[in-house]
């Protein structure tokens, strides 16, 4: 079981922990929502809770909690630039439908 990042998307995270001057890395979930029922979650943490899931990617900390790591096994997140937008995105195998708009997911 694992969750990774992409370089561009690690050297962002990086660039946003040394902006806000604290946290322990990056947190990731999912949570219900949409209309396919699932959207993800992305936070900066600012400490550990006991029941974390830590991988390490490109010298990033993330953090998963253990009913979102059924949903994000395998999951690379990415931070991409498309003409004037930019954001991170979620490259998840485990999906099965996503909404027209994008926003939410079903595995």
């Amino acid at each position: 079981m694992a969750v990774t990042l992409t370089s561009s998307a690690a050297d962002r995270v990086q660039k946003f922990l040394i902006q806000r001057a604290s946290g322990v890395g990056l947190r990731l979930g999912v949570r219900t929502s949409g209309c396919s029922g699932l959207a993800y979650t992305l936070e900066f943490a600012d400490e550990f809770n006991a029941d974390d899931i830590k991988f390490e990617s490109c010298g990033v900390t993330v953090l998963v909690d253990p009913k979102s790591l059924a949903y994000l096994d395998g999951t690379e997140l990415d931070f991409v630039r498309e003409g004037l937008n930019e954001g991170f995105k979620f490259n998840n195998p485990n999906i099965k439908n996503q909404c027209g708009c994008g926003e939410s997911f079903n595995v």
